[in-house]
């Protein structure tokens, strides 16, 4: 008996996230035998949460070499994989399963319903269309290579009844256990552990679309606040690195927003050397001369009032009070009497917030996990190990991350679908 079993499966995945589940339902419809492994109780726990519930699948970006200028200098690796399975393939795969798609602002595509759950039922009917065989609460224990071939995994758990032994075999493997990202959701970062012992070389594990907090008491004073239209700006020895233009929160550490969660892979990478300034622009569509003409408009508008009262049609209300402690000028002080030097220096403010990186959030706060395996040593045509051969790699696994709005998701749809569909 347990012989038999060892040898019944065409593809084994391990790992029931978006990445595990299209590669085992791409190898099932492509009429192999199929097992998906996953140690939570059920599949898709992080898909669940992505895009706040809602599911955020994809962008509507479906000119590829756009869209792989967001992934950075490792994007164009996913060139192939996108050409297979792009936003355009999985909305229409989403859609001929009954789960209509929107677009929303910023080129975020959601299902109609609002729903990630709904999702993740489209996913786990496409499984068991294609008869995958699906083994929740197995957690793989080892996994046994002999002269560059997987010849098993072996469990931590009992198998369920009527299989015999803890060993699973297959001609091929699909590793598709996601990051360290959120480890509550199952991600504790075990696949890289099993990628090295097989061989292969994982870039350093960061947390990546996280959270930052900030050293200064002022940001933390107006927790909650959501600015949109803003643009920050990464410094280090005084020279800009980096920045992004859009929405930013305000929270009791620090920051985050999308703005901020885009960043901080790169702010990361950065403070490992020095110190990390950040510069908040509050109208960036002002130079600061013109923004300088536009408070003095305004001064005018309220020219006898104090300036505690002058600001409201520049800022939003939480945020007067800290403007005016770091301008320094008296909030009672009429505004008529305020000096051209002290609505330069506001004019300044409003343009360069400086703040100083105090740390990142770790991974159980972060969305996606920066560093993986190794791009090198896997073939972009296949999603194939390069030094394994009965070996594939999909999702957050492999080296290679986007910002937020669908950008991660779809690594995992494109790697995925590649993936099973080599695996055969």
């Amino acid at each position: 008996m347990e012989k038999e079993n060892s040898k019944i499966f065409d593809v084994a995945v391990i790992g029931g996230g978006p990445a595990g589940m299209m590669a085992a339902g791409r190898a099932g419809e492509l009429g192999a035998k199929v097992l998906l492994l996953e140690k939570n109780k059920f599949l898709g726990r992080k898909l669940l949460i992505t895009g706040k519930g809602r599911g955020n699948i994809t962008r509507a970006e479906f000119d590829y070499r756009e869209l792989l200028k967001k992934y950075g200098r490792e994007g164009d690796f996913l060139l192939h994989a996108l050409s297979i399975f792009g936003p355009k393939e999985i909305v229409d795969f989403f859609e001929k399963r009954g789960l209509r798609m929107k677009v929303e602002r910023g080129k975020r595509i959601f299902p109609e319903t609002d729903s990630a759950k709904d999702v993740l039922d489209i996913l786990t009917g496409y499984l068991a269309e294609n008869k995958v065989e699906i083994m929740t609460n197995s957690e793989v224990k080892e996994i046994i290579a002999n002269q560059n071939r997987i010849s098993k995994i072996v469990l931590k758990n009992a198998m369920p009844a009527g299989r015999q032994g803890k060993d699973i075999s297959a001609k091929n493997y699909i590793i598709a256990t996601g990051g360290k990202a959120f480890p509550g959701t199952g991600s504790t970062g075990s696949g890289y552990l099993w990628a090295e012992k097989l061989g292969h070389t994982v870039a350093k594990l960061r947390p990546a679309l996280v959270p930052i907090k900030i050293k200064e008491d002022w940001p933390k004073k107006l927790q909650g606040l959501s600015l949109k239209n803003v643009e920050l700006t990464v410094l280090q020895n005084g020279k800009k690195r980096d920045s992004r233009f859009g929405e930013l929160l305000f929270t009791h550490f620090g920051l985050s927003g999308p703005i901020v969660l885009d960043l901080s892979g790169h702010i990361g990478e950065l403070q490992e050397k020095e110190e990390v300034k950040l510069i908040l622009d509050l109208k960036p569509a002002l130079s600061e001369q013109d923004l300088d003409k536009r408070i003095q408009s305004d001064f005018i508008k309220y020219n006898n009032k104090f300036f505690k009262n002058s600001l409201n049609d520049l800022l939003p209300q939480k945020l007067i009070p800290v403007i005016m402690e770091l301008s320094g000028i008296d909030p009672l002080k009429k505004v008529n009497v305020i000096t051209k030097e002290e609505r330069r220096g506001l004019a300044k403010i409003f343009k360069n917030l400086e703040m100083t990186v105090s740390s990142l959030l770790g991974f159980e706060s972060a969305i996606v996990t920066s560093g993986g395996v190794l791009l090198r040593e896997i073939d972009s045509k296949t999603m194939q190990s390069k030094l394994i051969e009965n070996l594939f790699f999909a999702g957050e696994i492999i080296n290679l991350h986007g910002p937020t709005g669908g950008y991660n998701l779809q690594v995992c749809w494109s790697s995925g679908y590649l993936a099973g569909q080599n695996a055969v």
